[in-house]
């Protein structure tokens, strides 16, 4: 049994991986420019943020080029640890979730890639609970979609979640997007 330092070291080495691989790789279309875009990959059990690590700033677009605003760090995205909180919840081990740009071209193409997706309906919301923990915990029912679509209240709000049991799957679905939409229009 590795002890708890050591899995948080080994958080951090595989997120920083991810992240490298993201930024060679990923289109800088994919960049949420409203809510921002970023990777999230928690210690087995994590409760709260401080169990999650993150790029702090989240991925940016500097040359278009995708970047890390920051360095991987833990309680570095409260947004994305609270999405990846609610999905491991149902499944603990689905680890890792990302966020990135959402367009109708982008989730026809996560669903060509056959992955299984889910569409957050805001219609049927109750008022006065989080949209986001809401959102997440109704697509995640029967197990965690590997993508879960939220259409916002607006374009700039609208998202989509990539989910994993590691950052390497997270990250190789958004380099096999970016591969796949090269010639499309966003």
């Amino acid at each position: 049994m590795i002890s708890p330092e050591q899995q948080r070291n080994d958080v951090l080495t595989r997120l920083s991986r991810a992240v490298v691989l993201l930024e060679e790789s990923m289109d800088s279309r994919l960049v949420a420019a409203g809510v921002g875009s970023n990777i999230g990959y928690g210690i087995t059990g994590a409760r709260d943020s401080a169990g999650v690590a993150a790029v702090a700033g989240g991925l940016v677009v500097q040359n278009n080029t995708v970047r890390a605003a920051g360095t991987c760090g833990f309680g570095a995205d409260a947004e994305i640890a609270k999405i990846l909180l609610t999905a491991s919840k149902f499944d603990p081990e689905m680890r890792c979730a990302a966020t990135i740009r959402y367009t109708d071209a982008v989730r026809r193409v996560l669903e060509e890639m056959f992955l299984e997706c889910c569409t957050i309906d805001r219609r049927v919301q109750s008022p006065g609970v989080n949209t986001m923990d809401w959102g997440v915990a109704s697509c995640c029912r029967e197990g965690v979609p590997e993508v879960i679509v939220d259409p916002g209240v607006s374009k700039e709000t609208a998202v989509i979640h990539l989910f994993g049991e590691n950052p390497a799957v997270v990250a190789g679905n958004i380099i096999m997007l970016s591969n796949r939409i090269i010639r499309i229009e966003l």
